[in-house]
């Protein structure tokens, strides 16, 4: 039985908890072997040969060829883990980082020169900004 989580009312946000970590473990320890030189040209050799090694669900596995950097946090990706997959791809944390948001890396660099995403709509449901109560999950009233 998880723990009460006033947390998961913010917008868009993937908290990473203990839960999540639980979920993650195989997903995280896959792109830490990408640490190794070796582990990164047997995984760019043949993906889903290297990826099948690994004791992930086949969603996680699908994440992973697709790049779904989103999907990936949401099954328990830390993003500081996945980023060995861009390092692996020749991408910068920027590159992944505007791929998530769905900008390019020149806008998502914009964004955050200009000071990053407003705070409107990125609190807790039902605060100020476009997070409004008739957006919560089922079950938050």
């Amino acid at each position: 039985m998880s723990l009460d989580k006033p947390y998961l009312d913010i917008p868009g946000t993937t908290i990473f908890d203990a839960e999540q970590s639980r979920k993650g473990y195989h997903l995280n320890q896959f792109c830490m072997s990408l640490m190794q030189a070796a582990n990164r040209e047997r995984f760019k050799a043949g993906e889903r040969a290297y990826l099948d090694e690994w004791p992930m669900s086949e969603e996680q596995k699908q994440a992973v060829l697709a790049r779904d950097l989103n999907r990936c946090i949401a099954l328990g990706g830390n993003i500081y883990f996945l980023a060995k997959i861009g390092a692996t791809d020749g991408k910068s944390f920027q590159q992944m980082a505007g791929s998530m948001t769905g900008m390019s890396e020149d806008e998502y660099r914009a964004m955050m020169v200009a000071g990053g995403r407003s705070a409107d709509g990125n609190r807790r449901l039902g605060e100020d900004g476009d997070a409004q109560p008739q957006h919560q999950p089922q079950g938050k009233h």
